[in-house]
């Protein structure tokens, strides 16, 4: 399965008539089993561009096509977002399980699934617990494994670990690239962490300041499985480089613009 995003732009209006462009003739592809990563700097509209994908947001033109899929038997998307959005009144098994259920599968086969993906995100034992009874990162697995459990053919990612202290991010980062060599699903992830998209992404596509636009695509080039000390890499330090290099420019540009 690869996902083109054709061309979308999008503008929205207030209610007294202004407008403001967020995006501006995005062309982009997430190629199969690829973890395609997305930063730009704040308020470049991505996090817009994934609420497109997800079809949670019309574009104003453009279109996203999802290219090789047999059937619609699974969603084709599924979103974690940097709130943890789990249903408090249900527990991490019953939590991960909402997806199977919506799709109606056999009780026993939506069982086995959603213990699976709780194994696999390193919850095993914590099954019967509630969401105010984990840590922040604890709540950002079972997300992970609510939107494993749905078999998307696209995982969308919108800033997941912003929301988590430093060394939790630097651990969950960890455990999100375990997770993608396990699964090889597709991954659509946006941050505004330049070191965290170096680490997971497969490519990193740099958008530009508001009205976002591709400025460049850069494929990382660093072996698989990645583990915390690639961070040291002259590489890895390299690419970082190089993405905070556009980043910067746009920043100042902005600045220059506003007169400061």
């Amino acid at each position: 399965m690869r996902v083109v995003i054709e061309k979308i732009s999008k503008t929205f209006e207030d209610g007294s008539g202004g407008q403001t462009e967020a995006l501006r003739d995005i062309n982009l592809s997430n190629e199969e089993n690829e973890f395609l990563v997305v930063v730009g700097p704040s308020g470049c509209g991505k996090s817009t561009l994934l609420n497109i994908v997800a079809g949670l947001l019309p574009a104003t033109s453009g279109r996203v096509i999802f290219e090789g899929i047999p059937d619609t038997s699974r969603p084709h998307t599924a979103v974690v977002f940097q709130e943890f959005a789990l249903f408090p009144w249900r527990t991490v098994e019953r939590n991960v399980l909402y997806g199977p259920e919506e799709r109606g599968l056999p009780r026993k086969e939506r069982r086995e699934i959603a213990q699976y993906y709780i194994d696999l995100v390193g919850l095993t034992g914590f099954e019967k617990k509630y969401p105010h009874q984990l840590s922040g990162g604890m709540k950002q697995r079972v997300s992970i494994a609510r939107a494993l459990a749905n078999d998307p053919w696209l995982l969308l990612m919108d800033e997941p670990f912003s929301a988590l202290d430093a060394q939790t991010r630097t651990i969950m980062q960890d455990e999100l690239s375990q997770i993608y060599e396990k699964t090889h699903k597709s991954v659509l992830y946006i941050t505004h962490n330049i070191q965290e998209a170096v680490f997971l992404g497969d490519r990193v596509a740099v958008l530009s300041r508001r009205p976002g636009r591709v400025r460049e695509v850069i494929p990382i080039d660093l072996p698989r499985p990645r583990q915390e000390q690639i961070a040291m890499d002259p590489q890895f330090l390299a690419y970082a480089d190089q993405i905070w290099g556009h980043i910067r420019d746009q920043a100042k540009e902005a600045l220059a613009e506003e007169g400061l």
